[in-house]
């Protein structure tokens, strides 16, 4: 049995942990910050903070414990807030050994470096000593739904091949299909960008826009996230896979989208600080990530119109219905 390593026990990290476990082949450690969430897990078998009504597999195992998550553990999930990606690994490095596998599915920025999570990841590990071996996991995923088995798509992206095919091998079954892609880049741009967009369809909808506007919302914003991942180094074919589109309308439309109920409740005219004290410990990644995007987008001289009124909505108190007026009045241009 391989023994794998959940680091993060919020709904993504649970349903990833449900997923490995299911399978019944894999020793699988979920260590989680919350007491009360490895209480529930460890009595209940059910994650009822982040992950309500999915049960974990009697092989899953809770910790709170990073250094006992991490003994023997040959692949390392890493599914934390973007924001304490740096801070955890700093203090789990010197428990991780040179041929570990770690896997970021994280789907955010580093707010104040501007960095992807292997990104994140590799300076931290590597001023201890050694160079990581890295995948980043992404796609269209809702937690539940894979939590509860319904088919679903994802990408391994790597630049270490033997790592995408054991990542592919060890994590799909008949109702997870993992594809294998080596644009790093891409893959965890698209599935951190997408969050931005998200934010602002959730606005489209609580302004009770219909369906022309969030079409539209959606391919711009297609657009602008793929003129940033390609300035960064990624390939513009992979917006248009699972990592890029199909992350994007998934988080666009479906109503479990966590950024996509951030916009839903901006557009009804509530206050970001009253959103976030309601979500009771989950996490928007969107929120971070507009801040970083408009920082790479400056930084490379790249117009990203959807996400500077975002930026604007989020932090600067502006008015939705000012935002979406200024986006529809824009100087006229061509659409490529």
């Amino acid at each position: 049995m391989s023994k794998i390593a959940v680091i993060g026990a919020g709904a993504w990290g649970t349903g990833l942990a449900i997923v490995l476990g299911r399978k019944g082949v894999h020793e699988v450690c979920l260590w989680a910050r919350e007491r009360e969430v490895r209480e529930s897990i460890s009595v209940k078998k059910v994650n009822e903070l982040f992950l309500p009504g999915q049960t974990v597999p009697e092989n899953l195992s809770v910790t709170g414990e990073l250094a006992e998550a991490l003994r023997h553990a040959e692949i390392v999930v890493s599914v934390m807030p973007s924001q304490h990606c740096r801070s955890l690994f700093q203090q789990m490095v010197s428990n991780l050994k040179p041929d570990t596998l770690i896997v970021s599915a994280t789907k955010g920025l580093e707010e104040t470096s501007l960095l992807r999570m292997t990104q994140v990841i590799s300076e931290t590990v590597e001023s201890r000593g050694f160079k990581p071996r890295l995948g980043a996991l992404s796609g269209p995923s809702f937690a539940a739904e894979v939590a509860r088995g319904d088919p679903t798509a994802v990408a391994i992206a790597s630049n270490d091949n033997e790592l995408a095919e054991r990542v592919q091998r060890e994590f799909s079954d008949p109702r997870f299909r993992i594809y294998r892609n080596d644009d790093v880049i891409g893959v965890e741009l698209g599935g951190a960008l997408k969050n931005v967009i998200a934010i602002a369809a959730g606005v489209c909808h609580g302004l009770d826009f219909g369906h022309n506007s969030i079409a539209a919302l959606i391919t711009r914003g297609l657009a602008e996230v793929t003129r940033l991942a390609v300035a960064c180094g990624g390939r513009q074919e992979t917006m248009s896979g699972l990592a890029g589109l199909g992350d994007l309308v998934l988080t666009c439309t479906g109503d479990l989208s966590r950024n996509r109920s951030v916009g839903v409740e901006l557009g009804r005219g509530r206050k970001l600080a009253d959103i976030v004290t309601g979500m009771h410990g989950s996490v928007a990644e969107g929120i971070f990530t507009t801040n970083a995007a408009i920082g790479l987008a400056r930084a490379r001289s790249i117009e990203m119109p959807i996400t500077e009124q975002m930026y604007a909505i989020l932090h600067n108190d502006k008015s939705p219905r000012d935002a979406i007026h200024e986006l529809m009045t824009r100087r006229a241009t061509r659409e490529s």
